[in-house]
């Protein structure tokens, strides 16, 4: 009966092993995914931070990450709301690191610089951004699709 135990246990480890393997694996860049924004910063000189929605500054609760097309976009469809070409793509110590920069609307001082880290091993991410004497910080988590 220990022999069957010891078994079984030794195949639930390798098991729990492999299991957490392709779950990390879900967050390197070899799959496309869904971001999802949990909560939302906003930063100026003269305020500070300040929690705000991400309606309040235009932001899409949702975001697709293609790798493939290098490219994060709106989950849905939005008039105005366009997608930003990933410039920079590494990984680092366990975070999947992605770079961009837009700018934003023409004729409007409303370009920015952004970053977005994702956990490697749970699919959390923060995505910052920063503009002229604005910056955002963006909470949020990944899913593969």
């Amino acid at each position: 009966m220990k022999k069957l135990q010891s078994i079984a246990l030794v195949v639930f480890g390798l098991w729990s092993l492999s299991a957490s393997t392709a779950a990390a694996s879900d967050f390197d860049g070899s799959k496309p995914l869904l971001f999802s924004v949990i909560s939302v910063l906003e930063c100026t000189l003269e305020e500070g931070c300040a929690g705000v929605t991400a309606e309040s500054i235009s932001l899409p609760q949702f975001f697709k990450i293609d790798f493939k097309s290098k490219r994060v976009s709106p989950a849905m469809e939005a008039q105005g709301k366009r997608g930003s070409e990933i410039k920079r793509m590494e990984r680092i110590e366990g975070k999947l690191m992605l770079q961009g920069a837009e700018d934003g609307v023409e004729g409007v001082r409303d370009g920015l610089g952004w970053t977005l880290a994702i956990s490697e091993e749970t699919g959390r991410a923060i995505l910052t951004a920063s503009g002229e004497e604005v910056a955002f910080v963006v909470f949020g988590a990944c899913l593969p699709f």
